[in-house]
């Protein structure tokens, strides 16, 4: 394997003056070295990577660079400019440019020199001396990390001139035993903490590249940490890989910093804490004020969304197989339809309570609105709450698309969601849709496109070209059969009766409570949801039903710690007196501490309470036109007493089956939750 960076890839007089004109000339040496095959196909990936964000950094310095097919070997390229380019920094042109080129299939050795060149960008001392050599020879052993960089600046005394500055720069102070997207050992971050102990900030970094900003990124927070007194420890997520934070160096840490340009992967780890959310070149430009600025909300109490991370995050991992695929791409439409799901169906009740449900006939109030008529504000909340529903089947089909083919995805899977309306093909029309968008664009993608098409295929191409796909197989192929399924099933619907409706009340009741709040919770809901797009007796029985049971795991699990406290640690009767709140207003996931913990226990008794809740909904003829609100909304319930005598017959029986569940432990239950306080301690002291 050659050299990264020669001589012969040094131009320290670079004369374009224009962002393409730098890329070309600095290419154009790599191509005669035969590192890149294809210039025209190589500068089509840098200018698509470029209109990504562009990539140039505050303190004079540009970094286009790429992942390549057309590229043999990581290789770069360095240009200084007297006049300056523009690659959209902030403070102006850049003298200092670096053109990275990476194989698309880089090994992660590579890629980790081009990360420590990122990093090292970051020191003055590096840049200074890269602007005052006068031989390439020696800019490039430079750049290699062969020569201090002190050798041609003022600093030059303080150092031996054999001994090389470390790749990482000075940042290794804040973490001297390992590189920033390694899990810190036990003795670099001590999980103890007293009145004195410094505030610690857990961090992610990532770009859509993973090359350079990525890492640049982590050694400017790194430094700002250092300045500031606060211990940080950063997770990499760049093209070399990453390693997780341990996970106890995440429960220890006061606040959390992202700066990402591209979906944190298992996001949900870092839950619950004072967080700030940037793009990564925040990141780079603004380190001292994120860590400001984290300190501030961990002061007020500010913290993030307890739950899991949104599907979108980690759909589509390379390493998953297809089920595991599908049902990450359907969660991802399903978890951003919920809260239209929730403003809309809310306010409809709301529109219900105040206005009765003859408010459905009303005209609109953009034609007549008297303030002081209360039907008037009905017809304003129900109108509302409509508008928003009606985004439904777009929402899920286009984020689904996103799930499997991010950005691109959205145009036509918003585009097949819409279709699905207008030909009533509903909610299954809108998976469909979704699935089809998302397959369409990601076959667009594998097609090899021609250098001079590149730039135009994110914005044109490919939204103009799967739009059309997906119309021509919504409206002529597979919209009909769809919708004749769709009003098969709403007829079904329509007719359930008797013994029928239990059973359906039953499954769907075991389906919201064996993953309280995971997939199947989440497909038995949006299956109710989906019937109130066109709403019948049947459908409104089925959303009855699912909200029961929804609400039945964190009302037992919280009673349960009531009735019985010795069975439960501290921690959970503390996690209890929250679960009433959620359990509540239809919050099933108040239900996971407790299955976290102890799930062979919890998820059967909360599916038992479940299945018997869901049960008697459907037999007591319970209807309900909102799709969330929980207790909030038990007014708008037919027949609302039984429809609480349900919710309060499974909870029973889930607290009872618990209760008798956790007592036949051989462990006796006092020891328990001394027992678990004790290893909390010993892993706090470790």
């Amino acid at each position: 394997m050659s050299e990264m960076i020669t001589a012969d890839l040094v131009d320290l007089d670079l004369a374009a003056t224009t962002m393409e004109a730098a890329a070309r000339s600095l290419a154009e040496r790599m191509v005669a070295l035969g590192r890149v095959t294809d210039l025209e196909g190589f500068l089509g990936d840098v200018a698509a990577r470029e209109a990504q964000m562009p990539t140039g950094l505050d303190g004079g310095i540009g970094i286009p660079h790429c992942r390549s097919a057309h590229v043999t070997e990581p290789t770069l390229a360095f240009g200084r400019s007297a006049a300056g380019v523009d690659f959209g920094a902030p403070d102006g042109p850049a003298d200092l440019i670096f053109l990275i080129a990476a194989p698309a299939g880089a090994d992660d050795a590579h890629l980790t020199i081009l990360s420590s060149l990122a990093r090292r960008l970051m020191d003055e001392s590096f840049t200074s001396a890269l602007r005052t050599t006068a031989d390439a020879d020696a800019a490039a052993s430079l750049i290699r990390g062969e020569a201090p960089a002190t050798d041609a600046g003022p600093a030059a005394e303080s150092q031996s001139p054999g001994e090389p500055e470390p790749a990482a720069g000075p940042a290794e102070a804040v973490a001297p035993a390992a590189p920033a997207d390694a899990a810190p050992a036990a003795d670099e971050a001590p999980l103890a903490r007293d009145d004195d102990a410094p505030f610690r900030i857990v961090a992610v970094t990532s770009c859509p590249t993973g090359i350079a900003h990525t890492y640049m990124a982590a050694e400017s927070l790194q430094k700002a940490a250092e300045a500031a007194g606060v211990h940080i420890d950063v997770e990499t997520q760049g093209s070399a890989g990453f390693t997780r934070l341990d996970p106890e160096t995440v429960r220890a840490a006061d606040g959390v910093i992202f700066a990402h340009d591209v979906p944190v992967r298992d996001k949900a780890r870092f839950a619950g804490k004072p967080t700030v959310d940037v793009g990564v070149k925040a990141g780079i430009s603004r380190a001292a004020a994120l860590v400001d600025e984290v300190r501030g909300k961990a002061e007020r109490g500010e913290v993030s969304a307890a739950g899991p991370a949104a599907p979108a995050d980690s759909a589509g991992d390379s390493g998953d197989g297809y089920g595991t695929r599908l049902r990450k791409w359907l969660m991802s439409g399903v978890s951003y339809m919920v809260p239209f799901v929730a403003a809309g169906g809310l306010l409809i009740a709301l529109g219900f309570a105040i206005g009765g449900y003859e408010i459905s006939d009303a005209k609109s109030v953009a034609e007549h609105f008297v303030w002081t008529d209360h039907t008037s504000w009905a017809a304003l909340l129900f109108q509302v709450g409509g508008l928003a529903f009606s985004f439904l089947v777009p929402v899920l089909a286009g984020y689904i698309a996103y799930g499997m083919a991010d950005r691109p995805g959205l145009v036509p899977g918003f585009v097949g969601g819409a279709i699905a309306l207008t030909i009533n093909a509903g909610f299954l029309g809108g998976l469909i849709a979704g699935l089809l968008a998302g397959a369409t664009v990601m076959a667009i993608q594998r097609v090899p496109i021609p250098a001079p098409l590149r730039g135009i295929m994110p914005v044109v191409v490919i939204p103009l070209v799967s739009s059309a796909v997906v119309g021509f197989l919504m409206f002529l192929v597979v919209g009909k059969p769809i919708a004749e399924l769709q009003k098969a099933l709403t007829d079904w619907l329509s007719g359930l009766s008797g013994a029928n409706a239990v059973i359906l009340g039953v499954i769907l009741g075991l389906m919201m409570c064996f993953d309280l709040g995971g997939p199947l919770n989440k497909v038995a809901y949006a299956f109710a949801v989906g019937g109130l797009a066109n709403p019948n007796e049947g459908s409104l029985k089925v959303m009855a039903a699912v909200m029961a049971a929804g609400m039945v795991p964190p009302l037992a699990m919280a009673l349960a710690t009531v009735v019985r406290k010795r069975l439960f640690t501290r921690t959970e009767r503390e996690n209890g007196k929250a679960a009433w709140v959620l359990g509540a207003s239809f919050i099933t996931e108040g239900a996971i501490p407790f299955a976290a913990a102890d799930p062979l226990r919890v998820i059967p008794a909360a599916m038992a309470g479940g299945a018997v809740s869901g049960g008697l909904s459907m037999a007591f003829d319970c209807t309900l036109r909102a799709p969330h609100g929980g207790i909030f909304v038990v007014p708008l319930i037919g027949n609302p007493f039984l429809y609480l005598v349900a919710i309060v017959a499974g909870t029973l029986v889930s607290t009872a089956t618990v209760v008798l569940l956790k007592g036949l432990r051989k462990a006796k239950p006092e020891q328990a939750p001394a027992q678990s306080e004790e290893e909390t301690k010993v892993l706090a002291a470790a």
